[in-house]
């Protein structure tokens, strides 16, 4: 099983709105996806300097349904609208 891992720190204008629309598109992705065993995604609340704003935390059965996730034009969608309004993003990929 692999978890892929994703931290967003958003632009500071509409943050809050920007990290509510991109917690929704992101839990719509299972019923788009069938590669996406499952996802979870955090908006955060501590202020400190070195917080991140949302994470996702994320299942597949394997590096190839990762890759087919990462391809797949629901992700890309999503993917732009978090490029919009990011500042910048980390990423943790693990084999379970």
């Amino acid at each position: 099983m692999i978890k892929h891992i994703v931290f967003i720190k958003l632009q500071e204008e509409n943050k809050q709105q920007n990290a509510l629309k991109i917690k929704a598109l992101l839990e719509e992705l299972p019923s788009k996806i069938e590669a996406l065993i499952d996802i979870e995604v955090g908006i955060n609340f501590d202020e400190a300097d070195r917080a991140m704003d949302l994470s996702l935390y994320s299942s597949f059965n394997s590096k190839e349904d990762l890759n087919t996730y990462a391809i797949h034009e629901e992700h890309l969608k999503v993917v732009d609208v978090i490029k919009s309004c990011a500042q910048y993003t980390k990423v943790v990929d693990y084999i379970i």
